[in-house]
């Protein structure tokens, strides 16, 4: 069994296809998907999949690319999240990659988030890109982490080093990897993999992004998370069927609200 701990599946280009999206889930033994929130606007329709679909998890957040959109306050933050099936806050974090200039509006945007989560007790999706200093010092400045009496969270989609992955796994934070271990130009990213201790890894797909091979280049969903388990289990010496096993413990463990 394998979970999906990262996707998107309210876009409307996978929103349109859902039955054939659940059948695949099915047919690759792929039990549950998180689908993660990245505006305020789009959030009922993430809340609603879940509401509707006992399988399907959601969050609450504004993604650090959302430059003109409306910003969360913290108490807002918190009281979308007390529906019993939102699990998570986020996707937050920053991104250096994709915009310029003064971005101080995303630093403080990320710590409300880290608040939010502190004062539900529910972990954080992180997102980041570019800005691997900036983003682990906040979550330190914060008490993002678990050893700081956070509710710790995940490194969604990893691509950094394994020295930030070793900060975040400090703090209690799970290292999430996609489709993006599979291409053959990650070698530095698989090296990360066999470094990341399995108690410690969750797996996802970032649908309908970052396909896994050898589907690479078309549409991601769901039942694709499986690839990656394959994908990992040699690099980790075991099984797809222990990655999966381990993983989805991993998700239930940190995701305390979501029950299988």
């Amino acid at each position: 069994m394998y979970i999906d701990s990262h996707c998107h599946i309210n876009f409307p280009e996978l929103a349109a296809r859902l039955p054939e999206i659940f059948g695949k889930m099915t047919e690759n033994a792929v039990s549950h998907a998180l689908c993660v929130s990245v505006n305020l606007p789009d959030f009922p329709q993430v809340l609603a999949m879940a509401e509707q679909h006992p399988h399907i998890y959601a969050s609450v957040g504004v993604h650090p690319d959302y430059e003109d959109t409306p910003e969360p306050s913290v108490a807002q933050l918190v009281a979308l999240a007390a529906h019993s099936k939102i699990v998570a806050i986020g996707e937050t974090g920053l991104d250096y990659f994709r915009l310029t200039g003064d971005l101080e509006w995303q630093r403080e945007r990320f710590r409300v988030h880290i608040r939010a989560s502190r004062a539900t007790g529910k972990p954080l999706i992180i997102h980041t890109r570019a800005a691997s200093a900036d983003t682990i010092r906040i979550m330190q400045e914060e008490g993002a982490g678990t050893d700081a009496g956070g509710a710790g969270g995940v490194m969604h989609c990893f691509t950094e080093s394994l020295e930030v992955a070793e900060a975040a796994i400090a703090m209690g934070f799970y290292i999430s990897f996609s489709g993006i271990v599979t291409f053959k130009s990650a070698k530095d990213l698989q090296a990360v993999a066999r470094a990341v201790p399995l108690s410690s890894m969750l797996i996802e797909t970032d649908s309908p992004y970052l396909a896994p091979v050898p589907h690479r280049g078309k549409m991601n969903e769901p039942g694709l998370v499986r690839h990656v388990a394959e994908f990992l289990a040699p690099l980790k010496g075991v099984s797809a069927e222990e990655i999966g096993r381990v993983t989805t413990e991993n998700f239930f463990r940190l995701f305390r609200m979501a029950h299988a």
